[in-house]
């Protein structure tokens, strides 16, 4: 039996995969589950792993070629099996065995080729940005017109509209395509989503004690030392497994109560600002936090991501306190409800039983969608994530 491999979507928005390169050639074997090819989606550069054991057959896409998301781009077969034959109707590409397909395919295909072919999300930028999709070359399988096809015409209209410069610039840097899809994904978020944001200064005393404590043992039997990172992903994870209104979702009007705790841990790389994902955190002791912690900020660093890796959080912490940032707010990443940002832990004067003591204080902020989560929930949330940090050991064991 043969075995397709596509490209992934990793988001509902995401239309196109780049692929990066194969880590295998045709004709290798290959083993279930190790790494096949590298892709560059909208998020990050990552490492799609072979789907079965068998050969790598029937190779559709070469290095550097951009390709609709779900399209078949090679197969994995049994020694000596030929890949499926395909039959291409009006750009959809269909596997050529069962004629009941290939008659859904035909009665699929046909609206597209009446008319033109472009994607939802292309047409949206069509309109906003006044461009006439009947004078565009569509490079999308079949000739459907992408986004990145309307962004191109806007771009070039743009450019040809505005006076020649006196001189080329030399100060402009063109971002990459994922910094460029970033930048269009959080303003998208920031113009569409109702932000709002609450703030807390909390005592880190007791959890730089509690790191202290607990690192020794856990670099000793792990071979990794703690950060605070590590004791917050801990931490927020169980505070939100109690607030399922925090740990939810907005999705085309409906509030999805996710039953999974997968906290996103913002990780800086070269092209901007990637989320990795510790799955169910509330339920994983703090040593294995800090060790996927660790292997995923590497993996994100070197642009060895597997889809994975990024895939199904519900919440999301950016922590820029190693960068000596007081207090910032946070942009939400759609569809989650939330994300918490931290700073520093420096110490400040602050009244204690009438005095003033200097104490080791962390700010932390909140920012909320106010479609699914009001500021009382937002504050009950936040006093208890404060509550944790003060006594940290208290909500690990």
């Amino acid at each position: 039996m043969a075995f397709s491999v596509v490209m992934p979507a990793l988001e509902m928005a995401q239309e196109t995969g780049k692929l990066v390169a194969w880590r295998k050639s045709e004709g290798d074997s290959v083993t279930k589950g190790e790494p096949l090819l590298e892709i560059e989606t909208d998020k990050a550069v990552l490492e799609v792993e072979s789907p079965a054991d068998g050969v790598l057959a029937g190779l559709k896409a070469k290095a550097g070629d951009v390709v609709p998301v779900g399209n078949i781009i090679a197969w994995i077969v049994r020694p000596g099996e030929a890949p499926p034959s395909e039959v291409v109707l009006s750009g959809v590409p269909v596997v050529g065995k069962n004629e009941t397909t290939r008659a859904a395919a035909l009665v699929i295909a046909a609206p597209a080729a009446a008319g033109m072919q472009i994607s939802p999300k292309a047409r949206r930028l069509a309109k906003e940005n006044g461009v006439d999709i009947t004078s565009l070359q569509g490079s999308g399988a079949g000739g459907e017109i992408l986004a990145s096809d309307v962004l191109a015409a806007a771009e070039s209209r743009s450019a040809s509209s505005s006076p020649a410069p006196l001189s080329a610039p030399k100060n402009v840097e063109t971002p990459s395509s994922i910094g460029r899809l970033m930048a269009e994904r959080t303003t998208q978020s920031w113009t569409t989503v109702p932000h709002f944001f609450v703030v807390r200064e909390v005592d880190a005393g007791a959890l730089n004690e509690a790191r202290e404590r607990m690192g020794s043992a856990i670099q000793q039997s792990r071979g990794i030392k703690l950060t605070h990172t590590d004791f917050l992903v801990a931490l927020v994870a169980r505070v939100l497994a109690k607030h399922p209104r925090i740990n939810a979702s907005w999705n085309d009007g409906v509030i999805r109560l996710n039953q999974q705790v997968n906290v996103g841990v913002a990780v800086a790389v070269d092209d901007g600002v990637v989320a990795t994902v510790i799955h169910n955190a509330d339920q994983t002791e703090l040593g294995e936090i800090a060790v996927q912690r660790r292997d995923l900020t590497e993996r994100a660093r070197a642009s060895r991501l597997r889809p994975s890796d990024i895939a199904g959080a519900t919440f999301t912490i950016s922590n820029l306190g190693m960068y000596q940032v007081d207090a910032f707010s946070a942009i939400i990443s759609p569809p989650q409800a939330a994300i918490l940002a931290v700073g520093s832990i420096t110490d400040r004067v602050v009244p204690i039983g009438g005095r003033a003591a200097i104490r080791p204080m962390m700010t932390l902020t909140l920012s909320c969608d106010h479609r699914v989560v009001d500021g009382a929930r937002a504050a009950v949330f936040l006093n208890e994530v404060a509550e944790s940090v003060r006594e940290p050991e208290k909500w690990l064991r």
